[in-house]
């Protein structure tokens, strides 16, 4: 296994997961621009990261590749994703990963940190319901340092906009039709090519058998979330990105 990772082409499969992404999301390079231009803005250009529910690090890798001093700690659970992220940054000693669950109360205690400068996740927490979220939010409330921040960009629904949502759900369902007729690759087959892939089929056969399909969260709004973030300890929060379906939260300590 061992020799057959070392020749795993493990920037490919980084890419894969990109493309994937973007079909869902076309303007994820522009969220991820804004959440690093606050990162910038409150704790400067040196940042110590926390990269939650980091997937195959695509926060981390933006993050060092505009802040070539930052440091990031990415912690996921899923063993798949995990083992892409480590071998993508194989070497780099800014990054470390860590195996952990975020509803076990004390997934915290894994980290090599007790502060962070900045906590940073992206369409991840929709897998959690309500509760366990507000649990999470009050840990990370900990882990932030006075002065810091915590960023969520999310699928965030208004539901007092039921128009407007059904609207914008089937212009965006359209295009994302369109892309998967001109050869874009979605969620399953990803996950596809992975269960194929003689390093990735192990992993992701144990990913499976943690969440199944995928979970079965909540996506409140984001009042919701800056309420909350605020009741965990955060002096400020509110949306400074936002897209007809996804929002950027930022919460100050």
């Amino acid at each position: 296994m061992a020799e057959t990772s070392a020749h795993t082409d493990w920037a490919a499969w980084q890419e894969r997961w990109d493309r994937q992404q973007e079909w869902y999301m076309p303007d994820r390079e522009e969220r991820f621009r804004v959440m690093l231009d606050m990162v910038e803005a409150f704790v400067g250009p040196r940042p110590r990261v926390l990269d939650l529910a980091c997937g195959t690090g695509s926060i981390t890798d933006r993050l060092l590749k505009r802040f070539p001093e930052a440091t990031s700690t990415g912690v996921d659970l899923d063993p798949a994703l995990l083992a892409i992220a480590r071998g993508y940054f194989d070497g780099d000693e800014r990054v470390t990963f860590v195996t952990a669950d975020l509803k076990d109360p004390d997934w915290a205690g894994r980290l090599p940190y007790d502060s962070y400068d900045a906590v940073l996740t992206a369409t991840a927490l929709h897998w959690l319901h309500a509760e366990p979220l507000t649990a999470l939010y009050r840990r990370i409330g900990v882990l932030v340092r006075d002065g810091g921040v915590f960023m969520n960009a999310d699928h965030m629904i208004d539901t007092d906009t039921p128009r407007i949502n059904a609207a914008e759900r089937a212009h965006r369902h359209a295009g994302m039709d369109r892309a998967k007729a001109a050869g874009a690759v979605d969620w399953a087959d990803w996950w596809a090519l992975a269960a194929k892939d003689p390093v990735l089929a192990e992993p992701t056969a144990e990913r499976y058998r943690i969440y199944g399909e995928h979970a079965d969260g909540d996506m409140p709004s984001v009042r919701w979330h800056a309420d909350t973030l605020r009741e965990a300890g955060f002096g400020e929060a509110r949306a400074v990105w936002a897209s007809p379906s996804d929002t950027l939260v930022l919460a100050v300590k």
